[in-house]
């Protein structure tokens, strides 16, 4: 079997993310998860949650030093968006802008 390139985790819960964060592969998503860190793959983490906690944040931090990307759930209002879509939209183009998809769901930014 190989390892996945990239992967993606959305939304990513707090349990999710501290199970990757101490390398507890407690379920298939942690499995992966592990694997693509371990293959210097591409790990993309969409936490969910808020307000963070010291320790949210910390093991955010440890899975930067990893290598994960932390994208947080946070929709712009730069292209002033009008709907509830427009706003899920934004957050959807980052996580595709940043696997390097060419699919186009908002108007690019600037």
């Amino acid at each position: 079997s190989s390892a996945p390139k990239q992967m993606v985790v959305c939304p990513c819960s707090m349990g999710t993310l501290s199970a990757i964060a101490c390398g507890a592969s407690n379920n298939l998503i942690e499995r992966a998860a592990d694997v693509v860190l371990k293959e210097n793959g591409k790990l993309i983490l969409v936490p969910r949650e808020t307000p963070l906690s010291t320790i949210h944040l910390s093991n955010m931090l440890t899975l930067s030093q990893y290598g994960a990307t932390i994208l947080p759930a946070m929709p712009s209002f730069y292209s002033n968006p009008k709907t509830i879509d427009d706003l899920l939209d934004t957050v959807v183009q980052r996580i595709l802008d940043h696997i390097v998809l060419p699919i186009r769901v908002s108007r690019p930014w600037g």
